[in-house]
């Protein structure tokens, strides 16, 4: 049976202690909260009381609620103020020696079954509790910033704490209101561990010059749904923050992709900090501001689309879902479309998916049936490649096999004009074998559309090491048109956003083959703890896991990175037949129709 705790302490007030301590108030604890000296209280109080204030302002809280909340709280300088506590939660700055100097104090000032916590979000919890005479009461607890909006907390045990100590934390987060996922004390735990990996490739992604910081960002908030971009999120959470969570994640693993990248170190020795100094990533209008200012590197706006090659009439080759969504954006964004499927019976299956869509949405209010109509009008349907024959732009969107699109640019090269952008929507497959076997490589441009095409604001603009500067400048002019935001990549296995999303994926299946949390923890920390809209397990069962599978080994196969190697878990189960939603069972079991 859990102890009810009434009266605890917490060490550190910076705006994650100060979090933490308005969050225990909140819950109707008494709370005694200490700093080294007066200015830091004095901060921590203004912390509390400014968050609080805001609260009340937006009608999350009464007046004699807020009142309640600060008058449970208690300020002091000297850890002796804590030696009634019956749990200690320490958020002081993440440094071994700073927290096993704290934790030594307390253990002679604190009663004996006093449960001490750290809020540290990569040091060994374990090292933290052998400064301590009572190592069976040390846990680790660790909160998301900001503590009072964020419903996230990792319970970290170790090899030695107690059952009693786990059950009574767990039931203090739930008394806070907080999802707890129970884990064990491994760098990283959780959320950072599958986290930072992805942040320091996108990194790794920016510091090559591979894409610029604008369209990595946007790549993983639109392709993704992902609230915030990685570049933007480094600069958020604290340059030298992440570079002492990924080191001592690496020192703990000596995994290679979590090496912070080189640009992270000189970036911190710099004091280019992110949001905190006013300029990391990006350039902000000051210190601690979230408004981001132009700098050298802002893009000119259209810059990408100078230059396009003039664009009237589009074909498109496929009738799977995904050229069906094409046609149908290309449509509305008022371009004569010609589409070419194997059989006249596709021809017809085509047409009739078109309206069907183009219904629903003028049953929804979405679209006008003038609009509907004229977009109808604009399309034709064949089942022959030479009517591409005088096509602008030919957008391809066949089977995901790349000797089918070779055989299909190989014959586009001959049909189509001189002049003719010819474009693939591959997700994973080399542009430049489509863009050789065409014979005209300057004209070919990868066109990334995501799924569902008519909805998913993002297109990966994908030049090979051959592409004319108008072609792909006619890759964004087009997009443009259509309302898409486009991105600039090169040529390389899983351009943006699968080379950031499929190793995060890759990482997660890792950790769950090791035991180390279940797949409903695992989904339940990157969703309340990171804001993502999907869990990985979740994702991984929609995209399917043998397509999963197969965007894995690209990425192996083209970097030759041990940490790409897909996880023997899922090999395993792509082997099984077990797919994900498609087939009712992957990660997890799904109702069939």
């Amino acid at each position: 049976m859990a102890r009810e705790l009434t009266q605890v302490g917490v060490v550190g007030l910076g705006t994650m202690g100060a979090g933490i301590t308005e969050v225990l108030a909140r819950a109707g604890l008494s709370v005694t909260a200490v700093d080294v000296d007066e200015q830091a209280v004095a901060r921590g109080r203004a912390h509390v009381e400014q968050s609080t204030e805001r609260a009340l302002r937006r009608g999350k809280l009464e007046e004699a609620d807020r009142a309640a909340i600060l008058g449970r709280i208690r300020y002091g300088t000297s850890l002796e103020d804590l030696a009634e506590a019956e749990l200690v939660v320490e958020a002081v700055p993440e440094r071994m020696e700073l927290k096993r100097e704290i934790f030594s104090q307390l253990d002679k000032i604190c009663p004996p079954d006093t449960i001490l916590a750290t809020n540290t979000s990569s040091l060994s919890v374990t090292e933290i509790s052998v400064a301590t005479g009572r190592p069976s009461k040390v846990i680790g607890m660790h909160f998301f910033n900001p503590a009072p909006v964020m419903k996230l907390v990792e319970v970290v045990r170790t090899v030695v704490t107690e059952p009693s100590v786990i059950e009574d934390v767990e039931a203090l987060a739930a008394r806070l209101g907080k999802v707890d996922v129970t884990i064990g004390d491994k760098a990283g735990f959780i959320a950072n561990a599958l986290l930072f990996g992805y942040l320091n490739h996108a990194v790794s992604m920016f510091e090559n010059r591979y894409a610029s910081r604008e369209d990595i960002d946007a790549a993983m908030r639109l392709g993704c749904g992902l609230p915030m971009g990685p570049l933007a999120l480094m600069d958020l959470i604290g340059i030298d923050t992440a570079y002492e969570i990924l080191d001592t994640m690496y020192k703990q693993s000596r995994n290679r992709l979590h090496a912070p990248s080189p640009v992270i170190k000189q970036m911190m020795t710099a004091g280019l900090l992110g949001r905190k100094s006013g300029r990391g990533f990006y350039t902000y209008a000051g210190r601690d501001s979230a408004e981001v200012v132009p700098d050298e590197r802002t893009p000119a706006p259209g810059g990408a689309a100078e230059g396009a090659r003039p664009v009237r009439s589009v074909g498109v080759v496929g009738s799977g879902t995904m050229a069906t969504g094409i046609i149908e954006v290309l449509a509305k964004g008022g371009y004569e479309v010609t589409y070419v499927a194997r059989t006249p019976d596709k021809v017809e299956a085509v047409q009739s998916a078109l309206r069907r869509s183009l219904d629903k949405q003028v049953a929804r209010g979405r679209l006008e049936e003038a609009a509907r109509d004229e977009a109808l009008a604009r399309v034709t349907g064949t089942a022959t490649l030479d009517e591409l024959a005088d096509a602008d732009l030919v957008v391809e969107a066949v089977v995901e096999h790349l000797a089918t699109k070779q055989a299909l640019f190989a014959a586009l090269g001959e049909i189509c004009k001189p002049g003719a952008v010819l474009a693939t929507t591959t997700s994973s497959l080399p542009v430049i074998e489509c863009a050789q076997a065409s014979g005209r490589p300057a004209d070919v441009v990868g066109l990334h559309f995501f799924n569902p095409a008519p909805v998913m604001k993002l297109v990966e603009v994908v030049s090979t090491i051959a592409t004319a500067p108008d072609v792909a400048a006619t890759g964004h002019a087009v997009c443009d048109r259509l309302g898409k935001h486009a991105v600039s990549c090169t040529d390389r296995a899983g351009f943006i956003v699968n080379a950031l999303l499929f190793p995060y994926l890759n990482d997660a299946v890792k950790m769950l083959e090791a035991h180390y949390a279940t797949a409903d923890d695992i989904d339940a920390a990157m969703k309340v703890g990171c804001g993502y809209p999907m869990g990985p397990f979740e994702l991984l069962d929609v995209v399917g896991l043998d397509v999963s599978l197969a965007i894995e080994r690209e990425l192996y196969t083209e970097f030759r990175e041990p940490g790409f190697a897909p996880a023997p878990l899922l090999e395993h189960l792509v082997t099984a037949g077990y797919l994900g939603r498609k087939t009712g069972r992957g990660f997890r079991d799904h109702a069939t129709r």
